[in-house]
């Protein structure tokens, strides 16, 4: 059974059932194994999604009893396990649950999601290092300021308000000025919740390659 790891700090088109319950918590999934195939999610043994969750997609925020469930995920159409966890979920609360690492380390990293909203003018905006051959990394303005520092694979920062606007960003090997990644420009809304996630292998090409994904989480 594979273990997920809780870290407080952390839309494809794929449609979910909800809860019945009054005590309701929020799980996004997210597919970030390069290499594993579309995937489907279970809780409590029932298939939720209605169509493969594939790399580097994400769900949006599912409804779910609050308490200790069973989590799977399985190859998408077939009762192969990849990853079998119970986990505790607090009323109320938002989580980002990500399916992680190479198909055959395959693992789940579940982050807590604060969704409070950010000050007028600003987005909230974190990231999260999904790269499983990638080093520890800062990540900057392009050519400026680090603007979260020392992320190692399977850790996330907490979110932090950016003022609205755009933003050419790049990641470094952290502690360094040696650019590991030059990302794309990154647009963030006033009122918004992003999170960023390093996607890929250093070493991958193609689909695979080492990249980013913007989540909007609010």
């Amino acid at each position: 059974m594979k273990k997920i790891r809780l870290i407080s700090i952390a839309l494809a088109a794929v449609s979910f059932t909800s809860c019945s319950k009054e005590e309701k918590a929020n799980l996004l999934v997210v597919h970030a194994s390069p290499d594993a195939p579309g995937v489907d999610l279970l809780i409590e043994n029932a298939v939720v999604n209605s169509a493969s969750l594939t790399f580097p997609n994400y769900t949006g925020y599912l409804e779910i009893e609050a308490g200790t469930r069973n989590i799977k995920v399985n190859a998408a159409g077939t009762s192969t396990t990849v990853i079998n966890a119970d986990v505790n979920f607090t009323k109320d609360m938002y989580y980002s649950l990500f399916a992680c690492n190479v198909l055959n380390g395959i693992e789940a990293v579940l982050f807590s999601d604060d969704l409070t909203a950010p000050a007028v003018g600003n987005a909230h905006v974190r990231f999260i290092h999904m790269s499983a051959d990638a080093p520890a990394v800062d990540v900057a303005l392009d050519g400026g300021d680090v603007v979260f520092s020392n992320v190692a694979f399977k850790q996330g920062t907490a979110f932090a308000p950016l003022a609205a606007g755009s933003y050419d960003l790049e990641v470094r090997v952290a502690g360094t000025q040696t650019v590991a990644l030059d990302l794309d420009p990154i647009t963030v809304a006033d009122g918004k919740i992003y999170t960023v996630f390093a996607k890929g292998l250093l070493a991958g090409s193609g689909d695979q390659a080492l990249g980013a994904q913007i989540i909007v989480n609010k």
